[in-house]
C-alpha cells in the first residue's frame, strides 16, 4: 500500500542506494526499514546513505570550525544516537571529502574584481614554522589561493600567484601586497604586466592591505586545528579545505549575507559538506537556477 512508503524523511538503501524503502516495524525502540529492490534490512536514518551523508557533513564542518577528531566523534555519537566513530574514521571522512571538494572546485573559477590583495603569515605545522600566503579578491572577499611554504622567497610568491590566477576566470588590474620584495618577481612572472603590482605603505596610508590583514585575523582563529598536523602536505590539504569552507559555506557580513562564492559567481554542485557525501549531487546548470539558489 502507498501508506507503507516512508514519506517524512529521505531514506535510501545503504547497500544499493534505492529509494524504494518500506517500514518493517521496530527493534529496541528504533524504526526498521527494508529495501524492496535488494531486500536489505536496516535500522534508523543514521544507517541510510542520507543519514551517513549528514554525519559526514557535520564531521567535516566541525573540523573546519576547529574541533579535534576526538571531540567530533563524541558529538557525532550524541547528535545521531549511534556508537562513537573512531578518530581514524573521522580523519578518513575529512580527508576523502576535502579531496573531493578540492577536485570539484577546479572546474569552477571565480569571477573577480579589478583588485586583489595578498599577504603572508606564520603558521606552525608539525612543530615547524611555515609561511602561509593568501590571495583574496577585494570586492567579493573570495579567497583565491592559500599556499604553505617553508620560506618567503620568490618561488613561494610565484606559486601562490599561479594558484590564484588558475582559480580565477578574470585578471585583476592591480594586486596589492606588503613591501616584501619576493612579490615583485612573483607577480611579474605570473601576470607579465597584465596586472599592476601596488605595494602597501602601511596601515594608515591611502594604499594599504587592511582587507588581507583582517583575513589573517579570521584565519588565526580557525587554524588552531593545524597544531595537530604533522607535515606540510597535510597542512596544505587543511588550508585548501578551509578555503572552500570559507568561500562556499560561510555567509559574509560585508557581503550582506552572501558567501564569497555567490559574490564571485561560483556555483559548485554542493551547498554544504554533506552534499559531497551523497550518492548523486545535482549540479546547478542554468542562470535562472543560480538566481533561485541565491546567486545574482
Amino acid at each position: 500500500m502507498m501508506s507503507e512508503y516512508v514519506q517524512t524523511i529521505k531514506v535510501r538503501c545503504p547497500r544499493c542506494g534505492s529509494s524504494s524503502i518500506v517500514k518493517r516495524g521496530n527493534h529496541d525502540g528504533k524504526q526498521t526499514f527494508a529495501c524492496k529492490d535488494c531486500s536489505r534490512r536496516f535500522f534508523n536514518s543514521s544507517d541510510t546513505l542520507d543519514g551517513r551523508a549528514k554525519q559526514i557533513g557535520a564531521a567535516v564542518n566541525m573540523y573546519y570550525d576547529g574541533l579535534s577528531y576526538k571531540r567530533i566523534a563524541e558529538n557525532i555519537a550524541e547528535m545521531f544516537d549511534r556508537p562513537e566513530p573512531s578518530k581514524r574514521t573521522v580523519y578518513t571522512w575529512v580527508k576523502n571529502y576535502t579531496n573531493k571538494a578540492i577536485s570539484t572546485m577546479r572546474e569552477y573559477p571565480a569571477h573577480t574584481s579589478d583588485e586583489w590583495v595578498a599577504d603572508e603569515m606564520v603558521l606552525k605545522v608539525g612543530g615547524k614554522k611555515y609561511w602561509n600566503w593568501n590571495v583574496m579578491d577585494s570586492k567579493t572577499r573570495y579567497l583565491l589561493a592559500s599556499h604553505l611554504s617553508p620560506h618567503r622567497g620568490t618561488s613561494a610568491a610565484f606559486e601562490v600567484m599561479r594558484k590564484a590566477r588558475q582559480n580565477s576566470a578574470t585578471v585583476p588590474k592591480r594586486i596589492k601586497t606588503d613591501r616584501l620584495r619576493s612579490y615583485d618577481d612573483g607577480v611579474d612572472a605570473v601576470f607579465a604586466g597584465e596586472a599592476e603590482h601596488v605595494k602597501s605603505d602601511g596601515i594608515t596610508a591611502l594604499v594599504n592591505n587592511n582587507l588581507s590583514e583582517r583575513l589573517q585575523g579570521t584565519f588565526r582563529e580557525r587554524t588552531k586545528t593545524m597544531r595537530g598536523l604533522q607535515s606540510r602536505a597535510t597542512g596544505q590539504r587543511f588550508l585548501d579545505g578551509w578555503v572552500i569552507n570559507y568561500n562556499v559555506f560561510r555567509p559574509h557580513y560585508g557581503l550582506k549575507g552572501k558567501t564569497p562564492a555567490q559574490a564571485a559567481h561560483v556555483y559548485p554542485p554542493f551547498k554544504e559538506w554533506e552534499d559531497l557525501a551523497r550518492p548523486r549531487t545535482r549540479a546547478f546548470t542554468t542562470s535562472n537556477e543560480f538566481k533561485r539558489q541565491g546567486g545574482f
